[in-house]
């Protein structure tokens, strides 16, 4: 076989051949400093992370899920008149407040409002006013409970205050006789059934606190000597009712909120100066009973009575 020439290649003129050692110097210079740019980036940054770096980086921490469930009466739902005089469901209510006082520390918790205006004891137990799977209030706050056992800290209540329904409104002596006699007992057993099962559902460590009630009759006190008496009666009336509340809910382990001390329910003495004795400004600075109309008169607190009402809540938890 013939041996391969190679051509050789023709020189370049003397001008030309430095100009293209310049322009391969000048390349040669800037990839090295790109290089150089893309090494200290590399330096500054540290290496890629690998997939199984990647893999032992710990998930953004979300707070598990706990429940601050709240039961009752319209109080339970924040309740009251509008502008109109209609009563209405707010945000203003007990549970909101306390709710916002909590979750400032426990970002997992969530608020469950099950509160039905116009409960009473027997129809929490039983349902007839407002809908809830399972019939009544009291199911679906044991099938709550169940569902999340271990994770409901808190659980409140207020309930009975529209059992006696002789006290409500503007009672006069007989209606409060009546109360005294047929709708306060009733009340009471019921509570004791409501408790038992609540209990039964929650299992230990679930704290359950309940509240006793602010008198509303007190605002008869203004309509001169008869509703002086009624005022006066009915404080005692409330008074007993209240401690008996207390009783089925200290024999079941809850705490008390005692509204019923918070509001000054008790206290009949006239500060100098003022033309209602303590008790009575207490009532209608925190609730719409003394407003005038369409607002009042409204049973149901205002909003810094419901925030009395929270704060006492929070202290009967230890939980603030």
């Amino acid at each position: 076989m013939r041996p391969v020439r190679i051509p050789r290649l023709p020189r370049l003129p003397r001008a030309a051949a430095k100009t293209a050692r310049t322009t391969t110097a000048a390349r040669t210079v800037t990839a090295a400093a790109v290089v150089a740019v893309i090494a200290a980036l590399t330096a500054c940054s540290g290496p890629a992370p690998s997939n199984a770096a990647l893999a032992r980086i710990p998930p953004a921490k979300v707070p598990p899920a706990t429940y601050y469930l709240a039961l009752g009466d319209s109080l339970a739902q924040g309740v009251q008149p509008n502008a109109a005089g209609v009563s209405v469901m707010t945000r203003d209510g007990y549970p909101d407040q306390v709710f916002a006082a909590l979750h400032a520390s426990r970002p997992g918790l969530k608020l469950v409002k099950l509160g039905c205006p116009g409960e009473t004891t027997t129809s929490m137990i039983n349902g007839g006013i407002c809908r809830y799977r399972g019939g009544s209030q009291l199911a679906a706050a044991v099938a709550f409970l169940q569902a999340h056992r271990g994770r409901v800290p808190l659980v409140t209540l207020d309930i009975g205050a529209n059992d006696p329904e002789h006290c409500g409104g503007q009672p006069g002596l007989d209606q409060l006789a009546k109360c005294a006699v047929t709708d306060i007992p009733g009340a009471v057993d019921n509570l004791g059934t409501i408790m038992a099962r609540l209990k039964a559902a929650a299992g230990p460590g679930v704290r359950i606190v309940g509240m006793n009630y602010y008198l509303p009759a007190l605002a008869e006190w203004r309509s001169g000597l008869p509703g002086r008496v009624v005022a006066w009666t009915a404080e005692k009336l409330a008074a007993t009712y209240n401690a008996m509340l207390g009783r089925v809910y200290a024999k079941s382990g809850a705490r008390v909120a005692n509204v019923f001390g918070a509001f000054e329910t008790s206290d009949f003495t006239r500060p100098a100066g003022t033309s209602v004795p303590r008790n009575v400004a207490r009532l209608c600075q925190w609730t719409w009973e003394c407003a005038a109309p369409p607002r009042g008169p409204n049973q149901h607190a205002n909003q810094a009575g419901y925030q009395v009402i929270a704060r006492t809540f929070l202290q009967a938890s230890g939980l603030s």
